[in-house]
């Protein structure tokens, strides 16, 4: 097909869309009354508004987002701002699950933003903040002091971050509390006789590293453990470079006789690495690792797991957009989950 009959056939097809005028005229009301229907107006008899929208439904209506951008200088946009080498498939899927739940009734659309290593975490939201591609927008991997929050909240940008900042500014969050998590982990291994634990930390730099880090080095206090340290990888880290560390970790006469992890592919590799020293899991050494979906029982019974939900986490990050563009205070929108127990396979 050439250029031009590609160029016809999409001009035809935007002719053919359906439009406000299509549904005012295929159920006998007014273009306005449509309009607000549309919008849930509460001015709209409820059945008028369930027959518009079903109709609507029907036949696939779809606003034009250019020109609710022109009427009312909005997008109808929710941006998920992703680094797409470091983020888990598990963790990306979850996370827009959780997020297209929330926004499925509303008028927005969830774009992915994505960026690399070889970037600046702070050139994807500069380019939707200056271009005025979004509404609204939900970033990851938050730092203490986040150049990206301030940068938004100096602008006036509603936005909600997957991990907590340490600037002293409000903005909406949510978090799992890894704090909590790496305290009970501890307090587990400690209860099952191990007295020298190793940690597989989250990267250097991001706000959970920190929560992590102090919340196992306390619990080590508190029930007299000591720790092996394991600083020379982390979470970010490739699986075969975790597997090969962990090995020559656990061929040293000092080697841990407990382990917590905080993802749980590196788990995988951690096993892995414990696996090729001629250890066993659950006799020589146990592992504690956060997991978001059900799947380390399956690879390995003796593993002790904790169980994080991303879904919620999407889910609380879209209302906390959502709520902020709305008008609400963006100190009432933030939300910390708190870890179950540390659970043993059961069967």
């Amino acid at each position: 097909m050439d250029r031009r009959s590609a160029e016809k056939d999409d001009e035809a097809s935007a002719k053919e869309r359906p439009t406000l005028k299509t549904l005012a005229f295929m159920t006998g009301l007014g273009v306005t009354t449509v309009s607000r229907a549309l919008k849930d107006a509460p001015e709209i008899g409820a059945e008028t508004r369930r027959r518009v929208q079903l109709v609507a439904k029907q036949i696939g209506y779809r606003p034009n987002r250019a020109g609710v951008r022109l009427r009312t200088g909005k997008t109808n946009v929710i941006s998920l701002v992703l680094n797409t080498e470091r983020e888990i498939m598990s963790f990306v899927s979850d996370i827009i699950y959780g997020v297209s739940e929330v926004i499925a009734d509303t008028p927005y659309h969830l774009i992915v933003t994505p960026y690399s290593r070889s970037q600046d975490p702070l050139d994807p939201i500069r380019y939707l903040v200056e271009t005025g591609s979004a509404d609204g927008v939900i970033i990851s991997r938050t730092q203490p002091n986040d150049p990206r929050a301030r940068y938004m909240l100096e602008r006036g940008i509603p936005f909600a971050t997957h991990g907590r900042t340490d600037m002293g500014l409000v903005h909406p969050y949510h978090d799992f509390d890894n704090y909590a998590f790496a305290s009970e982990a501890v307090r587990h291994l400690a209860g099952l006789g191990r007295r020298r634990l190793a940690l597989v930390t989250p990267p250097v730099g991001l706000t959970y590293y920190d929560h992590t880090v102090n919340g196992f080095a306390d619990a080590l206090s508190e029930v007299g453990a000591s720790e092996v340290p394991f600083n020379t990888v982390s979470i970010d880290h490739t699986i075969e470079q975790i597997r090969t560390r962990t090995a020559q970790l656990m061929r040293r006469d000092n080697r841990p006789d407990g382990i917590v992890s905080c993802a749980a592919a590196a788990t995988l590799a951690v096993v892995a690495g414990i696996e090729d020293a001629g250890l066993k899991l659950g006799r020589d050494v146990d592992v504690v690792s956060k997991q978001s979906s059900e799947l380390l029982h399956l690879f390995r019974r003796e593993l002790l797991v904790v169980n994080e939900n991303f879904r919620l986490a999407g889910s609380e990050l879209a209302r906390a957009v959502l709520g902020w563009i709305g008008g609400k205070e963006p100190g009432s929108l933030q939300s910390l989950s708190t870890p179950g127990e540390v659970l043993p396979y059961r069967g």
